[in-house]
């Protein structure tokens, strides 16, 4: 158990098992998309680690930009998404991944989509290593799933609670008797 600010946490998924997603995915996104323009667009702050360990196991040519948006709030979204802050290359004709560290209820990943395909990219996935499909209320789901989870709120390998508990290196999902 950890405590951030006002919250318990009990371990969720365990580092090695986050490891082991990632090798499975980044060995399917190699083989994939092998013979493709192909570019990573990380969704800041929270997929930096995500995107971090997948990069290290990707190993095809490819690209990655950050952008960032806004989105939560304590710990509930807001469900609005202003801009892309950051998308500094091209992604016309491009196969685009984006990268999300969790897809609860879809809504920003909506907004993302709309606005990257703006741009005309080859195609477009998410792939994300969280997905909530029972709070999930967005009209495109997640491609590529690392682990469905509960509604339940999540901490850790660069998920926050107020800014807080990124740097953990498993995820934590909040105890049932926090207030």
């Amino acid at each position: 158990m950890i405590q951030i600010n006002d919250k318990s946490f009990d371990v969720f998924i365990q580092e090695s098992e986050i490891t082991s997603k990632i090798l499975e995915i980044s060995a399917t996104i190699n083989s994939e998309y092998k013979d493709k323009e192909l570019i990573f667009i990380a969704i800041l702050n929270g997929a930096f680690m995500f995107a971090s360990d997948m990069m290290k196991n990707i190993s095809i040519p490819c690209e990655i930009s950050f952008v960032k948006v806004s989105s939560y709030e304590g710990m509930s979204t807001s469900g609005r998404v202003d801009e892309l802050i950051g998308l500094n290359t091209s992604i016309e004709n491009k196969h685009v991944i984006i990268l999300e560290d969790i897809v609860d209820t879809g809504i920003t990943i909506d907004k993302i989509r709309t606005l990257l395909m703006i741009e005309n990219p080859a195609s477009l996935k998410v792939c994300t290593l969280l997905y909530k499909p029972s709070a999930f209320a967005g009209k495109h789901q997640p491609e590529i799933v690392g682990f469905s989870i509960p509604n339940k709120f999540v901490v850790g390998y660069g998920l926050d609670y107020d800014e807080k508990g990124r740097n953990l290196k498993e995820i934590y999902q909040i105890k049932e008797n926090n207030n």
